[in-house]
């Protein structure tokens, strides 16, 4: 039998007073895949995102986690168990690198050990130097910030990892750092993501599917292999809004 989604909506809409932001949306999200939603601003990604950890609610239909409707799970709960990493990283400005790192783990009880080793580990493991634990935010590069949005988003090893527009403020050296840096992460975790970008060849390179957003709608949903050559409209129409040449260099897309 096949395993259940990890992630599902079930004809989602969200509305904001007169504006409907998000229509009849269904998605099933798996296990173990980085599902990037694309598309232009406005679109309804962060929405989407947003509805996964109950940020927002559905005025309509139901987002299920692991089995379970969100609305029927504890807010605090379902938030500390879903990893959130932001364009704007967010972290406190004054804790230093450490404590920004061991915020859930110790709201969760763990042991000051447990913490430190953790802290260590995720250091590690996100390609930062143990000096930079005692460093503030504003002493770090912004590369280094948003390896320490990462290493918050995974301290107490969250099962799900949501990222909006994670690398979008970076240099373009910087941002394929990242994202070269990010897969080989993932690789080792093998944590369920769902990533939001505006960048088709991001997209491409870090997605094992791609749903392609259009005002409020999943339109479509492509693996990258499909993406270049589909014939479906919306996806040609964002293939030639990007000038230059794409390739299908999808180092993470299957």
């Amino acid at each position: 039998m096949p395993a259940s989604p990890v992630i599902e909506f079930r004809d989602v809409a969200y509305r904001v007073a007169h504006t409907q932001v998000l229509c009849n949306f269904s998605l099933q999200i798996e296990g173990g895949e980085i599902f990037v939603l694309l598309g232009r601003s406005g679109s309804g990604k962060t929405t989407t995102l947003k509805l996964i950890n109950r940020l927002l609610s559905p005025t309509h239909g139901e987002v299920r986690v692991n089995g379970t409707a969100n609305s029927d799970t504890d807010v605090i709960r379902l938030r500390r168990s879903i990893g959130y990493v932001i364009q704007e990283v967010g972290l406190f400005p004054h804790f230093t690198v450490a404590r920004n790192i061991a915020l859930v783990p110790r709201i969760e009880g763990w042991s000051e050990p447990r913490i430190r080793a953790r802290v260590a580990e995720l250091l590690q493991l996100t390609g930062l130097t143990p000096e930079i634990a005692c460093r503030y935010p504003h002493q770090l590069s912004g590369g280094q910030r948003q390896r320490v949005g990462v290493a918050r988003a995974l301290a107490a090893d969250p099962q799900i990892l949501l990222m909006d527009e994670p690398f979008g403020a970076l240099d373009p050296l910087t941002r394929d750092d990242m994202q070269r840096e990010f897969l080989e992460l993932q690789k080792r975790l093998g944590k369920t993501v769902v990533f939001v970008t505006h960048d088709l060849r991001e997209a491409l390179r870090l997605g094992s599917r791609i749903g392609l957003m259009e005002a409020g709608k999943l339109v479509n949903v492509l693996r990258p292999s499909e993406f270049l050559s589909s014939t479906d409209p919306w996806a040609a129409a964002y293939v030639r809004a990007f000038q230059g040449p794409i390739d299908s260099r999808a180092e993470g897309g299957s």
